[in-house]
Protein backbone atom coordinates (compact mmCIF):
# COMPACT_ATOMS: atom_id res chain seq x y z
CA UNK A 1 0.00 0.00 0.00
CA UNK A 2 1.00 3.53 -0.97
CA UNK A 3 1.68 5.51 2.76
CA UNK A 4 1.68 9.08 3.41
CA UNK A 5 2.55 9.71 7.30
CA UNK A 6 1.19 13.12 8.24
CA UNK A 7 3.16 14.50 11.64
CA UNK A 8 1.78 17.43 13.67
CA UNK A 9 4.83 18.34 15.67
CA UNK A 10 2.85 20.52 17.69
CA UNK A 11 0.68 17.24 18.88
CA UNK A 12 0.42 17.68 22.94
CA UNK A 13 2.79 20.89 23.30
CA UNK A 14 5.56 19.74 20.96
CA UNK A 15 5.69 16.65 22.56
CA UNK A 16 4.53 14.80 19.23
CA UNK A 17 7.83 16.04 17.63
CA UNK A 18 9.95 14.70 20.54
CA UNK A 19 8.56 11.37 20.66
CA UNK A 20 8.62 11.27 16.57
CA UNK A 21 11.73 9.04 16.57
CA UNK A 22 10.26 6.33 18.56
CA UNK A 23 7.65 6.24 16.51
CA UNK A 24 9.65 6.20 12.95
CA UNK A 25 12.07 3.72 14.43
CA UNK A 26 8.71 1.60 15.00
CA UNK A 27 7.83 2.12 11.70
CA UNK A 28 10.85 1.08 10.28
CA UNK A 29 11.32 -1.77 12.27
CA UNK A 30 8.00 -2.89 11.42
CA UNK A 31 8.44 -3.12 7.38
CA UNK A 32 6.24 -0.02 6.87
CA UNK A 33 7.42 1.61 3.65
CA UNK A 34 6.01 5.39 4.11
CA UNK A 35 6.94 8.91 3.26
CA UNK A 36 7.20 11.89 5.92
CA UNK A 37 5.41 15.42 5.62
CA UNK A 38 5.90 17.52 8.83
CA UNK A 39 2.95 20.49 8.98
CA UNK A 40 4.72 23.59 10.02
CA UNK A 41 1.42 25.43 10.81
CA UNK A 42 -2.07 25.36 12.18
CA UNK A 43 -4.66 23.66 9.75
CA UNK A 44 -1.90 22.90 7.19
CA UNK A 45 -2.66 19.25 8.07
CA UNK A 46 -5.86 19.79 6.27
CA UNK A 47 -4.30 20.85 2.74
CA UNK A 48 -1.58 18.23 3.37
CA UNK A 49 -3.66 15.86 3.63
CA UNK A 50 -5.41 16.54 0.29
CA UNK A 51 -2.48 16.94 -1.18
CA UNK A 52 -1.47 13.34 -0.49
CA UNK A 53 -5.09 12.23 -1.88
CA UNK A 54 -4.34 14.01 -5.22
CA UNK A 55 -0.61 12.43 -5.35
CA UNK A 56 -2.04 8.71 -5.18
CA UNK A 57 -1.34 7.80 -1.47
CA UNK A 58 -3.97 5.21 -0.77
CA UNK A 59 -3.37 4.89 2.80
CA UNK A 60 -2.76 8.22 5.70
CA UNK A 61 -1.55 7.81 8.91
CA UNK A 62 -1.69 10.42 11.39
CA UNK A 63 0.77 10.78 13.60
CA UNK A 64 -0.74 12.98 16.90
CA UNK A 65 -3.98 13.81 18.33
CA UNK A 66 -7.38 14.11 18.03
CA UNK A 67 -7.48 17.24 16.53
CA UNK A 68 -5.05 15.83 13.41
CA UNK A 69 -7.29 13.25 12.65
CA UNK A 70 -10.24 15.94 12.42
CA UNK A 71 -7.67 18.02 10.08
CA UNK A 72 -6.60 15.23 8.25
CA UNK A 73 -10.37 13.35 7.37
CA UNK A 74 -11.38 17.32 6.49
CA UNK A 75 -8.44 16.91 3.98
CA UNK A 76 -8.96 13.99 2.91
CA UNK A 77 -12.62 14.21 1.91
CA UNK A 78 -12.24 17.27 -0.23
CA UNK A 79 -13.79 16.76 -3.15
CA UNK A 80 -15.37 13.62 -2.32
CA UNK A 81 -18.35 12.58 -3.80
CA UNK A 82 -20.48 11.46 -0.79
CA UNK A 83 -22.96 9.01 -2.70
CA UNK A 84 -19.54 7.09 -3.67
CA UNK A 85 -17.33 4.76 -1.68
CA UNK A 86 -14.28 6.95 0.65
CA UNK A 87 -11.60 4.82 -0.68
CA UNK A 88 -8.90 6.31 1.60
CA UNK A 89 -7.76 3.87 4.59
CA UNK A 90 -6.69 5.75 8.21
CA UNK A 91 -4.50 4.61 10.42
CA UNK A 92 -3.35 6.59 13.35
CA UNK A 93 -0.02 6.95 15.39
CA UNK A 94 -1.54 8.09 19.14
CA UNK A 95 0.91 11.51 19.96
CA UNK A 96 -1.83 13.43 21.19
CA UNK A 97 -2.42 14.35 25.01
CA UNK A 98 -5.92 12.78 25.29
CA UNK A 99 -6.09 10.15 21.79
CA UNK A 100 -9.55 9.79 22.64
CA UNK A 101 -10.34 8.54 18.95
CA UNK A 102 -7.75 5.99 20.04
CA UNK A 103 -9.54 4.75 23.21
CA UNK A 104 -12.88 4.57 21.56
CA UNK A 105 -11.83 2.30 18.78
CA UNK A 106 -9.23 0.00 20.55
CA UNK A 107 -5.72 1.80 19.28
CA UNK A 108 -2.98 0.78 21.59
CA UNK A 109 -1.70 4.26 22.89
CA UNK A 110 2.20 2.08 22.77
CA UNK A 111 3.65 3.38 19.97
CA UNK A 112 5.04 -0.14 19.16
CA UNK A 113 2.05 -1.44 19.29
CA UNK A 114 0.03 1.13 17.24
CA UNK A 115 2.59 0.55 14.80
CA UNK A 116 1.93 -2.93 14.80
CA UNK A 117 -1.55 -2.73 13.83
CA UNK A 118 -0.37 0.01 10.83
CA UNK A 119 1.84 -2.85 9.63
CA UNK A 120 -0.77 -5.77 9.87
CA UNK A 121 -3.29 -3.63 7.60
CA UNK A 122 -6.69 -4.73 8.90
CA UNK A 123 -9.04 -2.52 8.40
CA UNK A 124 -12.90 -1.88 9.92
CA UNK A 125 -15.48 0.50 8.32
CA UNK A 126 -15.97 3.17 11.01
CA UNK A 127 -18.88 5.69 11.05
CA UNK A 128 -18.12 9.51 9.51
CA UNK A 129 -20.01 12.10 11.46
CA UNK A 130 -20.51 15.17 9.67
CA UNK A 131 -21.63 18.47 11.14
CA UNK A 132 -23.05 21.85 8.43
CA UNK A 133 -19.44 21.21 5.76
CA UNK A 134 -17.07 19.88 8.36
CA UNK A 135 -16.42 16.11 8.74
CA UNK A 136 -15.57 14.48 12.43
CA UNK A 137 -14.52 11.15 13.37
CA UNK A 138 -15.05 11.13 16.87
CA UNK A 139 -17.22 14.03 18.55
CA UNK A 140 -19.10 17.32 17.82
CA UNK A 141 -20.65 19.81 20.18
CA UNK A 142 -22.24 23.04 20.70
CA UNK A 143 -22.84 24.97 23.80
CA UNK A 144 -20.70 24.36 26.96
CA UNK A 145 -18.27 21.96 25.79
CA UNK A 146 -17.14 23.96 22.84
CA UNK A 147 -17.37 27.16 25.66
CA UNK A 148 -15.44 25.48 27.73
CA UNK A 149 -12.81 24.51 24.91
CA UNK A 150 -12.33 28.26 24.16
CA UNK A 151 -10.97 28.53 27.28
CA UNK A 152 -8.77 25.58 27.58
CA UNK A 153 -7.08 27.03 24.84
CA UNK A 154 -6.16 29.96 26.50
CA UNK A 155 -4.44 28.07 29.41
CA UNK A 156 -1.01 28.03 28.70
CA UNK A 157 0.43 26.87 32.57
CA UNK A 158 -0.95 23.65 32.46
CA UNK A 159 -0.69 20.62 30.12
CA UNK A 160 -2.51 17.39 29.52
CA UNK A 161 -5.76 16.25 31.02
CA UNK A 162 -5.28 19.21 34.26
CA UNK A 163 -5.77 21.84 31.70
CA UNK A 164 -9.36 20.06 30.24
CA UNK A 165 -10.31 19.74 34.16
CA UNK A 166 -9.49 23.51 34.69
CA UNK A 167 -10.69 25.02 31.50
CA UNK A 168 -14.36 22.87 32.44
CA UNK A 169 -14.30 24.56 35.88
CA UNK A 170 -13.84 28.37 34.45
CA UNK A 171 -16.75 27.59 32.13
CA UNK A 172 -18.91 26.24 34.31
CA UNK A 173 -18.51 29.09 36.15
CA UNK A 174 -19.38 31.18 33.79
CA UNK A 175 -22.92 29.70 33.43
CA UNK A 176 -23.53 29.60 29.57
CA UNK A 177 -27.13 28.96 28.70
CA UNK A 178 -28.94 29.56 25.47
CA UNK A 179 -32.66 28.38 24.47
CA UNK A 180 -32.52 25.99 21.50
CA UNK A 181 -34.73 23.84 19.12
CA UNK A 182 -33.56 20.16 17.82
CA UNK A 183 -35.19 17.92 15.41
CA UNK A 184 -33.80 14.31 14.62
CA UNK A 185 -35.43 11.10 13.10
CA UNK A 186 -37.52 10.03 16.13
CA UNK A 187 -38.12 13.20 18.28
CA UNK A 188 -37.74 16.80 18.84
CA UNK A 189 -36.83 19.20 21.77
CA UNK A 190 -37.91 22.80 22.18
CA UNK A 191 -35.96 24.58 25.42
CA UNK A 192 -33.43 25.82 27.25
CA UNK A 193 -29.77 24.33 26.86
CA UNK A 194 -26.42 23.72 28.51
CA UNK A 195 -25.19 21.97 26.55
CA UNK A 196 -25.46 19.51 23.53
CA UNK A 197 -22.71 16.80 22.65
CA UNK A 198 -22.76 14.35 19.68
CA UNK A 199 -20.98 11.48 19.51
CA UNK A 200 -19.77 9.23 16.92
CA UNK A 201 -17.18 7.86 20.15
CA UNK A 202 -17.92 8.10 23.91
CA UNK A 203 -14.79 9.38 24.96
CA UNK A 204 -13.79 13.20 24.45
CA UNK A 205 -11.34 15.41 26.73
CA UNK A 206 -9.73 12.74 27.95
CA UNK A 207 -11.65 12.36 31.08
CA UNK A 208 -15.39 13.13 29.63
CA UNK A 209 -18.08 10.09 28.70
CA UNK A 210 -20.12 13.02 27.16
CA UNK A 211 -22.07 10.44 24.72
CA UNK A 212 -21.67 6.98 26.80
CA UNK A 213 -23.24 4.79 24.52
CA UNK A 214 -21.79 5.84 21.26
CA UNK A 215 -20.39 3.17 19.15
CA UNK A 216 -18.55 4.01 15.97
CA UNK A 217 -20.08 1.23 14.41
CA UNK A 218 -23.52 1.46 14.55
CA UNK A 219 -24.42 3.86 11.76
CA UNK A 220 -25.82 5.95 14.35
CA UNK A 221 -24.89 9.77 16.02
CA UNK A 222 -25.84 9.45 19.48
CA UNK A 223 -26.56 12.68 20.82
CA UNK A 224 -26.92 14.24 24.70
CA UNK A 225 -28.53 17.33 24.93
CA UNK A 226 -28.87 18.92 28.82
CA UNK A 227 -29.92 21.95 31.06
CA UNK A 228 -29.10 22.83 34.43
CA UNK A 229 -30.49 26.29 35.56
CA UNK A 230 -27.69 26.95 38.47
CA UNK A 231 -23.87 26.93 38.23
CA UNK A 232 -24.37 24.28 41.48
CA UNK A 233 -26.42 22.06 38.82
CA UNK A 234 -23.41 22.21 36.45
CA UNK A 235 -21.01 21.16 39.10
CA UNK A 236 -22.84 18.24 39.73
CA UNK A 237 -22.81 16.87 36.00
CA UNK A 238 -19.06 17.81 36.21
CA UNK A 239 -17.68 14.46 38.21
CA UNK A 240 -20.82 12.33 36.35
CA UNK A 241 -19.51 13.14 32.95
CA UNK A 242 -16.47 11.41 33.95
CA UNK A 243 -18.21 7.89 34.25
CA UNK A 244 -18.22 5.75 31.44
CA UNK A 245 -20.94 3.27 32.64
CA UNK A 246 -23.32 3.28 35.49
CA UNK A 247 -23.79 7.00 37.07
CA UNK A 248 -23.11 8.98 33.79
CA UNK A 249 -24.73 11.91 33.74
CA UNK A 250 -27.33 10.67 30.93
CA UNK A 251 -28.81 9.07 34.20
CA UNK A 252 -29.36 12.42 35.68
CA UNK A 253 -32.44 14.96 35.63
CA UNK A 254 -32.75 17.22 32.82
CA UNK A 255 -29.85 15.13 30.80
CA UNK A 256 -30.85 13.09 28.09
CA UNK A 257 -29.15 10.74 25.70
CA UNK A 258 -30.59 9.83 22.03
CA UNK A 259 -29.32 7.98 18.68
CA UNK A 260 -30.62 9.08 15.22
CA UNK A 261 -28.95 9.10 11.98
CA UNK A 262 -29.67 13.17 11.45
CA UNK A 263 -29.64 16.03 14.31
CA UNK A 264 -30.64 19.78 13.10
CA UNK A 265 -30.23 22.37 15.85
CA UNK A 266 -31.14 26.01 16.32
CA UNK A 267 -29.71 28.48 19.13
CA UNK A 268 -31.16 31.63 20.08
CA UNK A 269 -28.20 32.90 20.07
CA UNK A 270 -24.13 32.53 18.83
CA UNK A 271 -22.29 29.84 20.61
CA UNK A 272 -18.76 28.49 19.83
CA UNK A 273 -18.80 24.58 17.85
CA UNK A 274 -15.93 22.13 17.50
CA UNK A 275 -15.38 19.21 15.72
CA UNK A 276 -13.33 16.30 16.86
CA UNK A 277 -12.20 19.51 19.50
CA UNK A 278 -10.87 21.77 17.34
CA UNK A 279 -13.01 25.00 17.60
CA UNK A 280 -14.64 25.59 13.51
CA UNK A 281 -16.76 28.94 14.39
CA UNK A 282 -17.00 31.21 17.31
CA UNK A 283 -20.25 32.07 16.14
CA UNK A 284 -23.16 29.89 15.12
CA UNK A 285 -26.80 29.32 15.37
CA UNK A 286 -27.66 26.33 13.35
CA UNK A 287 -25.72 23.40 13.02
CA UNK A 288 -26.78 20.23 10.56
CA UNK A 289 -25.35 17.08 11.61
CA UNK A 290 -25.81 13.79 9.56
CA UNK A 291 -24.13 10.26 9.82
CA UNK A 292 -22.25 8.30 6.98
CA UNK A 293 -22.18 4.58 7.94
CA UNK A 294 -18.79 2.73 7.75
CA UNK A 295 -17.58 5.53 5.25
CA UNK A 296 -14.17 5.11 6.65
CA UNK A 297 -12.19 1.91 6.16
CA UNK A 298 -9.83 2.40 9.66
CA UNK A 299 -6.60 0.33 10.52
CA UNK A 300 -7.68 -1.32 13.76
CA UNK A 301 -6.38 -4.30 16.04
Amino acid sequence: MKTKVLLNPYSNRWNSKKRWPEAESALRASGVDFDLTISERPDQLVDLAAEAVQQGFTTLIIAGGDGSIGEIINGATRGWDETSPFKIKLGVIPLGTANDLCVNVGIPLDLSAAVQVIAKGKTRGMDLGKCNERYFLNNSAAGLEPYVTTKQEKISWLTGIPRYLVAAIQGIMDGPSWNAKLDWDGGSYRGPLSLVSVGNGARTGGVFFMAPHADPFDGKLTFVHGYRSTRMGLFQVLPSAMKPGKGNMVEMDGINEFHCTRLSIHLDKPSPAHTDGEIFDSWVTDLEYKIFPAAVQMLLP
